[in-house]
Order: C-alpha cells, then structure tokens, then sequence
C-alpha cells in the first residue's frame, strides 16, 4: 500500500480561521474523503493532517502539502501569490495581512477548490 501525505496549514486563533481558509478546509475535507475512497482499490492510502498556525507563520497559512511538496508545484502553470486577506486583518487587528493565493490559467484562488486539490493528488499519486 502507497502512502499519500496531506497536510493542511492555516492561520489559527483561539479555533477560527480566516473565510478563505475555512473554504479550502470545506474543500479538502469534500476532495480526501472522495479521493480516499477512489485511491484505495488503487494501493493508496490518504492520510490528512491539519497544521493550526500562529500568527507569526502567517506566510505558510492557506498551504497544501501533498507529500511534502506544495499543491501549486503539481499544478502546471500554477503560480503562489500573496493577496490581502481583509478576513485576516480582522481577525489580528491589521491593516497589511497578506495570505497565499495560487494563480492558475488568469485565474486567482485565494481559497484552493477541491476540483484543484484532486487535480494536484492524482498527478501525484497517478490514483484518479
């Protein structure tokens, strides 16, 4: 059985997160339990770790790791930008958060869908 790594790390205070992260959880939570089901006959084991961050690691918050590698180096052409979070800035009282983003196809995602977070397991994992 193969083994596939996925590891969520967001921005976390007092057990809130930001709307665009708590969209990519909804997202992620909807993308593992589908894919787990699709990749087991195929030898792959998914397994999912949530990593709740302080405010001083705000520049890893919204980031998916699929085996240690973040989800945009599987998506060709995706690209990691940073964009204002007002949802963040309010939450810590600022007025300049930036948060990850991934551009893909002149499109921005500041909150990762499941249909790019399958895109990124299957080119992975070879699975779906």
């Amino acid at each position: 059985m193969h083994v596939l790594e996925i590891e969520w790390r967001h921005f976390d205070q007092e057990g809130n997160t930001c709307i665009r992260c708590s969209e990519t959880g909804a997202a992620l939570q909807k993308a593992v339990t589908e894919l787990a089901e699709e990749c087991q006959p195929k030898g792959w084991e998914l397994r999912f770790q949530e990593t709740k961050l302080p405010a001083q690691r705000m520049e890893e918050s919204n980031l998916i790791l699929i085996n240690g590698k973040p989800l945009e180096q599987l998506l060709p052409h995706a690209t990691l930008r940073q964009s204002h979070c007002q949802s963040c800035c309010e939450m810590l009282g600022s007025e300049a958060t930036q948060c990850r983003a991934i551009e893909l196809d002149g499109r921005l995602y500041e909150g990762i869908p499941w249909q790019l977070i399958r895109q990124a397991v299957c080119a992975a994992a070879q699975c779906c």
